[in-house]
């Protein structure tokens, strides 16, 4: 009988793919094979209003500063090792201290860095649900354990939950968003205060969205203090209702914060850490060096200087699209939107979320189908945009609902 030298190849091929197979899976820790990866489907659409960008691009007068400062820099050497400048920026911007801020390529790389220090085998996290996916997918390849707090049925923060949960697991860090993604859901300083005092490990707060939170009414309303004092010397937050005041007097206290919301640096990836300097020599040990690179400290920099001037009436816009955006899609009989303080809201829709998605990307619009999140089986999310992409998300919503089944 005749073999093919084919067929030899053939099997030759297939042993070395099982058993490239075999020596990857024997490789990669259990519970990493057992996750799903954190991805985005790339849809394309003329109105996007799924990742909750500022819709507004930074304006021409930020772009154009950030290049002037960069022209006349030396492209070929690495940029500070530690943004010291940016850093000091960011401590007068937030009413913090210099040496209590790390400034990283993106808020997600200082996520992961104060949780790579921080847990382990035996270690557990605790988190609200449903929230960015982000943390539970870094403490689950690190090895950590995962515990989860459902929100409340009205999409609050269940603070009584969370407390219990805290004093019984005595996880190693808590991570609050405030305002929640994909919620908008804020917690008080008040409540922030009982598990600050209750946890014996770290507790985050996630303020990625803070600008856009103004408790006191459901979407605008008093502040507590903006960053319009910066320019003169005085110290600001940044913007809207933020757990910063708190850090001084609770040193297990760490803030979040990124430019890629309000501050319209997505594309630059930009985030920085606050904590106590204690803290925050000890998560530097796991950032990269030269992790921020030039372009991206200027644009930062220049952000901070014009913020009052050009990003806060953007700021302000967005805000009152919410509202409008908000009573709009009330109007709609089968739509129930979640009010939110984020640049962002929840809508529980009678019809299933994925033909929602599915008709409005054939109306050229994007927004995000939620609805695998924990109890979220029927909402989908949308960002809030201009007022022409928000009037194009209304008109099309409306005809989508209108259409006979």
């Amino acid at each position: 009988m005749l073999v093919s030298p084919h067929s030899k190849e053939l099997s030759l091929v297939s042993f070395v793919d099982e058993q490239s197979i075999v020596s990857i899976s024997n490789s990669i820790k259990d519970p990493v094979l057992a996750l799903r990866p954190y991805t985005l489907a790339p849809h394309r659409a003329s109105v996007k209003l799924n990742q909750n960008e500022n819709p507004w691009d930074a304006p021409a007068e930020i772009k154009l500063e950030t290049l002037n400062r960069m022209k006349d820099r030396a492209w070929s050497r690495y940029p500070d090792f530690t943004p010291q400048r940016l850093h000091e920026r960011l401590a007068k911007f937030s009413g913090w201290q210099p040496d209590g801020v790390i400034a990283g390529n993106g808020s997600n790389e200082l996520i992961q860095a104060l949780l790579m220090v921080t847990i382990g085998e035996g270690k557990r996290v605790l988190i609200t649900e449903p929230t960015f996916a982000l943390y539970r997918q870094i403490t689950t390849v690190l090895g950590g354990e995962v515990v989860s707090v459902p929100l409340s049925r009205d999409l609050q923060f269940d603070v009584a939950a969370l407390l219990e949960e805290i004093e019984q697991k005595q996880p190693a860090v808590t991570i609050i968003c405030s305002p929640n993604n994909p919620t908008g859901c804020v917690i008080s300083d008040e409540e922030l205060v009982v598990l600050l005092k209750a946890a014996r490990g770290l507790i985050v707060v996630d303020e990625a969205y803070h600008e856009f939170a103004h408790p006191g009414s459901p979407a605008r309303g008093p502040r507590r203090r903006s960053a319009a004092g910066v320019a003169n010397g005085q110290p600001g937050w940044g913007g809207g209702h933020s757990a910063v005041p708190l850090l001084s007097d609770h040193e297990n206290l760490i803030v979040l914060r990124t430019f890629s919301k309000a501050m319209a640096l997505a594309a630059l990836r930009v985030g920085y850490l606050l904590a106590s300097p204690e803290l925050v020599g000890e998560i530097a040990k796991a950032v990269l060096p030269y992790n921020l690179n030039a372009l991206s400290q200027t644009a930062a920099e220049v952000a901070i200087d014009m913020f009052e001037a050009k990003l806060q009436p953007l700021v302000e816009a967005i805000c009152a699209e919410r509202d409008r955006l908000y009573v709009e899609l009330a109007s709609i009989p089968e739509l129930v939107p979640v009010q939110s303080q984020a640049n962002f809201m929840v809508v529980r829709s009678n019809k299933e979320p994925k033909r929602v998605f599915a008709e409005l990307l054939k109306r050229d619009i994007l927004i995000r189908d939620v609805s695998g999140y924990p109890m979220l089986k029927d909402y989908f999310r949308v960002s809030v945009g201009t007022p022409e992409e928000n009037d194009l998300l209304i008109r099309a919503l409306r005809e989508i609902f209108e259409m006979k089944e």
